[in-house]
């Protein structure tokens, strides 16, 4: 009866999420996201939360830029041998891995527990499960519990290695959970797309744990806590334990543990030893190649690629060998955010080189500065200056959609990431072999500005074959 149901689950849940996340934020502007500002400035976090294995900080979605944008942004720091605990949220999320190395696994509903305690257990299931020996998944389902039972084993999804200039994936309602196995600590920023369809609570940003509670200090910025800022403690915690023991089968002492009522750990903790994970290298190797095909569900929903790293040079969209490279991580590179409408991409200005003023036609783009510095403008369709200013490491601003920006690296280079708000991400370039200028009939080009010919042509085409980066 418990395999039927199972089967069951899967029929039922497996749809719902996959159309779910087959929808695009397409819906009108809220009032709080009206993009009504005068002045866009660089933002560094509001509040800094601190817990036992890493710290938490927080950008202020009230500020203006970031509502126009509905997005929340978040920079994790872990420390070794630190656990962010397992929690969802109810938009998606896209992370970018600053610095550092570690694990992450991504829990898809009702997907089959494909890792155990050994390699060869694994690979040996792995055969079972691909070509259904020995009278099928109900048979191996039930003797699965019962070696379970027997021998101890753990079962549990694919956990995934992540290193610095990962772009990590994570539709909304997936539970996931980091763990850092290095020496130095692992930091990772993210923003949180809450005007996403599947989003149908407020454009508040909230985070269910599934285990732990935030009872840790707060600093810097204001403390203060409002609706959907109280003090956060996991899911379990509001149940009747008795109500839980009945449905975990266990006594209630230890639903008590799970509730956390003593927890003061907070949302990222150290573990108790050093953790180790089963993984398949050579699997996921193969996989990245194109040497394993998949098809039909499992490739679909229960085991999609959510990672790709975004500093490989072999990747860049886009080479300028005196001014940078750019690397875009969109829909087509990572199927994924096709579901999820969003993208990301790296740049790297070399000292003095700028990027061609350009608006981004799909999509507001949330610019996070990871080395260097900038001079960074955007203009608003009366043409007015909205920003003018130099940004450094930490910094973070939003362009808005359709608004032009762009930025001159200072002496020391510049490089970002950017995050938008559309799965295929589209720039307009003013300046360059590519643009928008070069594109215009000369005729139309002269009489517009009301210069000569010759003059017209060398905004044309001053530039040569350089597009996007421009050399200095």
């Amino acid at each position: 009866a418990s395999n039927c149901l199972l089967i069951l689950l899967l029929l039922i849940s497996v749809p719902a999420f996959s159309l779910a996340q087959r929808q695009y934020s397409e819906g009108q502007l809220s009032q709080e996201q009206q993009c009504r500002f005068r002045r866009i400035t660089a933002s560094q976090p509001s509040e800094r939360i601190e817990f036992e294995g890493g710290t938490s900080e927080r950008w202020d979605e009230r500020e203006d830029q970031f509502q126009c944008a509905s997005v929340a942004a978040v920079r994790n720091v872990i420390r070794p041998n630190g656990l962010s605990l397992p929690n969802y949220q109810p938009s998606p999320r896209l992370v970018y891995i600053e610095r550092g190395e570690g694990y992450i696994s991504v829990v898809f509903p009702s997907c089959a527990e494909t890792y155990h305690s050994t390699e060869e257990d694994w690979q040996q299931r792995r055969e079972t499960e691909r070509f259904g020996r020995h009278g099928g998944r109900r048979g191996f389902e039930g003797r699965r519990e019962e070696e379970e039972e027997e021998s101890g084993r753990d079962l549990h999804q694919r956990v995934h290695r992540i290193r610095r200039g990962d772009i990590i994936a994570l539709p909304a309602g997936t539970v996931h959970w980091c763990y850092n196995d290095g020496n130095e600590e692992l930091v990772a920023v993210s923003i949180n797309d809450l005007n996403h369809q599947t989003n149908q609570l407020d454009e508040r940003h909230r985070s269910f744990y599934l285990a732990g509670a935030d009872s840790s200090s707060r600093g810097g910025g204001s403390s203060r806590r409002e609706e959907g800022q109280q003090r956060s403690r996991n899911i379990f915690s509001g149940f009747d334990p008795n109500l839980l023991s009945e449905a975990f089968n266990v006594p209630e002492d230890l639903i008590r543990r799970v509730q956390g009522e003593r927890e003061e750990r907070g949302l990222i903790v150290t573990a108790r030893e050093r953790l180790d994970f089963i993984r398949s290298e050579d699997v996921e190797e193969e996989e990245e190649e194109g040497r394993i095909q998949r098809n039909g569900l499992e490739e679909t929903v229960c085991s999609p690629r959510f990672i790709t790293n975004i500093e490989s040079r072999k990747e860049a969209d886009v080479i300028c060998k005196q001014a940078g490279k750019l690397n875009v991580v969109d829909k087509h590179k990572l199927p994924i955010l096709r579901f999820m409408d969003l993208s990301a991409e790296k740049g790297l200005l070399y000292p003095n080189a700028m990027v061609s003023p350009d608006w981004e036609s799909f999509g507001h783009t949330i610019v996070y500065v990871t080395r260097g510095e900038a001079q960074i403008q955007i203009t608003d369709q009366s043409g007015e200056s909205l920003m003018n200013d130099r940004v450094n490491q930490g910094d973070m601003f939003v362009i808005p959609q359709y608004y032009v920006s762009s930025a001159r690296a200072g002496n020391d280079g510049f490089e970002w990431v950017a995050f938008k708000t559309t799965g295929w991400p589209m720039r307009n370039p003013l300046a360059g072999y590519t643009s928008v200028i070069r594109a215009l009939p000369l005729q139309v080009v002269s009489n517009a500005y009301q210069i000569s010919p010759s003059q017209a042509h060398q905004l044309k085409n001053n530039r040569g074959g350089q597009s996007f980066l421009l050399s200095p």
